[in-house]
């Protein structure tokens, strides 16, 4: 997701107040129950989520963020769970880059609902636990709420309904946290916010090569003619020209909210992740493409457009709009395609979407009729129209058809077809893209195609641009990330063939043994024991530390190094961004692995610890069995936060050297971080 808008520079101050010493709750939750007859009840799960943070929902895949999870006590003598908790909200479902897979989350609200079937005549308490994960654009939280029902007996329980709403005792841990939630109330800039901004840009870009289609560009100065040589003054045809604009863009847009209301964000799930709608997209898409190459063209019923044609006769404000509907009927065979592809594009988003990207197109695409009625003088610097309105209409057709495989590799991901794998999928691109460039350069030519003497600048540089994607393409095929194009990638698991791993797993069976067991002396380098839960943990880049603080402090005190603690987890976005792009960087590499002892504490691990390794909780009295639930435990009883990322720098003493820090993408920073707290480290070791 890209992180570049202004209003997020208020965000990220706020973050910066609440990264240090506080506890955040962005989640709220109230509880109702209602009984629905039959001996019945409904236990209703509400979620009143801050701005700018989304909720992640009950149904994740594997290997990404922590779900939405709900446990109930086991107590088969006086209750029965009907089925499973189902989401009354509709979530949005984003592609998230930094998983590489599809995320479903809520924002604002979220209502869940699970049905119990009562067995007890008696009244009886039903308590369970909600885990749950929580993110804004800057950190993320792990959280768990316990709830408590009183149901009554089966014999009261067909009564009528009857709600009992009981209030969540989840509280702001103090006035400072009130005051952070004023602050975000006015920079409501949560994930969806951020996509319908860049959805808007994208739409209208759709709009600008709407305009140079051999069905619109023509259409510019004709248009413009008929305003400016009508016999009305040149002010009212100006003032119709405006009309004129403004009714392409109603039309649009009506469209988009036709859609809107009729699929909306209940249909969207469907649309988003079904075999059906997904693999319709990808033949309407390569039907369009083929109209654009010229095997024949998609037209609408010449009775709509001359019905339209009459009622522009008559003039008027009537007949400015009925002229911009006869402009929207007779250019379908352009810009349907590019209108499908936006409305297919937002289908799996909010319901605002596709009236935001209708918005976006028609304003591109009424802008160059409503300026040149305005300045008539500009026609005469128009090109003239000819085949470079068709070579653009060919070179949209292999955008078209490239895309338009997305929408069948959702539906291979999601039945597990395996029939266009990462690398297969990358091929297709890597072909369609390399004859794109060959018809640039001339090399190719469709039946409606004018003869080319010579090629031009402006096309010769699209050809560069072109085979330059390819060439980037291609180490995908070997297992690169292609980190610029990965949200229209199928994920890195479904790549058969990926070099790098190939590389580092035969490193790693050259640091084994004769008997192919690791040698520890080799493969730990320099650390002072075997790390506990090395076996499913590890940490980026190919650094060694520890993933158990009290391991890791006796090796800090052994080797007389500072402590860095980096408390993470699995479902973290942004501790896999820092990962990315800070502790990338070759001197933050440096330092991590010469000057501090990591130590890398999963807050979300599920793993079982032992029974002589649970804690009792100073925090909540709770017991921690596992390795996430100790040291996120950790992390809010000694530093009193519990956000991700959250770096610590400590002495042996388990003293701060400097003040921890969060999420901040600079490396300039995270090294001016490192290097105070080692400096500080330095100093206290001289007086001792």
């Amino acid at each position: 997701m890209i992180k570049k808008h202004l209003l997020l520079i208020s965000l990220i101050f706020a973050s910066s107040v609440i990264a240090f010493g506080q506890l955040l709750s962005p989640v709220k939750w109230s509880f109702e129950q209602k009984t629905v007859g039959n001996g019945e009840a409904e236990l209703i799960f509400k979620a009143a989520i801050d701005p700018g943070w989304h909720l992640y929902s009950t149904n994740l895949p594997e290997g990404g963020p922590i779900k939405t999870t709900f446990t109930f006590t086991a107590d088969k003598a006086n209750y029965q769970v009907i089925g499973g908790v189902i989401s009354k909200t509709s979530p949005t479902k984003e592609h998230d880059k930094i998983f590489n897979m599809d995320l479903e989350f809520f924002s604002n609200k979220a209502i869940f609902v699970q049905k119990i079937k009562i067995l007890s005549n008696q009244s009886f308490d039903l308590k369970g636990t909600i885990e749950y994960q929580s993110c804004n654009d800057e950190t993320c939280t792990l959280d768990d709420h316990d709830f408590s029902f009183k149901i009554a007996g089966a014999d009261n329980a067909v009564a009528s309904v009857d709600k009992q709403v009981i209030t969540s005792k989840i509280a702001m841990q103090d006035s400072s946290a009130a005051s952070l939630k004023s602050q975000i109330i006015t920079t409501d800039v949560g994930n969806s916010q951020h996509g319908l901004w860049w959805f808007l840009i994208f739409s209208f870009v759709a709009g600008l090569a709407a305009i140079l289609t051999p069905c619109v560009f023509p259409m510019i100065p004709m248009t413009v003619s008929f305003f400016m040589n009508s016999n009305k003054s040149k002010t009212q045809a100006k003032i119709q020209a405006f009309i004129y604009g403004g009714s392409i863009i109603l039309i649009y847009t009506l469209i988009g909210t036709v859609v809107a209301l009729t699929l909306g964000a209940d249909f969207a799930n469907w649309i988003s992740t079904h075999w059906i709608p997904n693999v319709l997209f990808f033949i309407i898409f390569v039907v369009f493409a083929f109209s654009f190459f010229g095997a024949f063209e998609i037209v609408l019923p010449s009775s709509w457009g001359n019905s339209t044609d009459r009622f522009v006769d008559k003039g008027g404000i009537g007949g400015a709009f009925f002229m911009a509907l006869t402009l929207v009927l007779v250019s379908f065979s352009c810009t349907g395609p590019i209108v499908g592809a936006i409305l297919v594009e937002s289908a799996g988003g909010m319901v605002i979407k596709p009236i935001v990207g209708m918005l976006g197109f028609s304003l591109a695409f009424a802008l160059p009729f409503t300026l040149f009625a305005i300045f008539p003088q500009w026609l005469s610097n128009l090109p003239k129209s000819g085949g470079w309105l068709n070579s653009v209409k060919v070179v949209l057709g292999f955008v078209e058809l490239a895309l338009g495989l997305k929408f069948l590799s959702i539906a291979d991901q999601t039945y597990h077809w395996r029939i266009l794998d990462r690398e297969v999928y990358i091929a297709f691109w890597i072909v369609i893209f390399t004859m794109m460039g060959f018809y640039l350069l001339g090399k190719m030519k469709f039946a409606h195609d004018s003869e080319t003497k010579f090629i031009s600048v402006p096309r010769l540089m699209l050809a560069l641009i072109t085979f330059t994607f390819v060439v980037y393409l291609i180490p995908g095929m070997f297992g690169a990330p292609l980190k610029a194009i990965s949200g229209y990638l199928p994920p890195m698991t479904s790549h058969d063939f990926d070099l790098h791993r190939i590389i580092r797993d035969e490193v790693k069976l050259v640091d084994r043994g004769p008997s192919g067991l690791a040698n520890f002396s080799d493969s730990a380098k320099g650390l002072c024991e075997k790390p506990k839960f090395s076996e499913f943990l590890e940490l980026p880049h190919g650094l060694e530390g520890f993933f158990d603080f009290e391991q890791g402090l006796a090796c800090a005190k052994a080797q007389n190094k500072p402590v860095f603690i980096d408390f993470t987890g699995h479902g973290c976005v942004n501790c896999r961004e820092m990962e990315a792009n800070v502790w990338s960087d070759p001197r933050v590499l440096e330092r991590l692995k010469n000057d501090f002892v990591i130590i890398a504490l999963y807050v979300d691990d599920k793993t079982d610890l032992p029974q002589n390794e649970w804690i009792t909780s100073t925090y909540d009295q709770k017991t921690k069995k596992t390795i996430g639930k100790k040291f996120a435990d950790f992390q809010i009883s000694r530093f009193g936060v519990n956000a991700q990322p959250y770096y610590v720098l400590l002495d042996q003493n388990q003293q701060l050297l400097t003040k921890p820090t969060a999420r901040d993408l600079n490396p300039d920073h995270f090294i001016e971080f490192l290097d105070k707290g080692l400096s500080e480290f330095k100093a206290r070791q001289s007086k001792k």
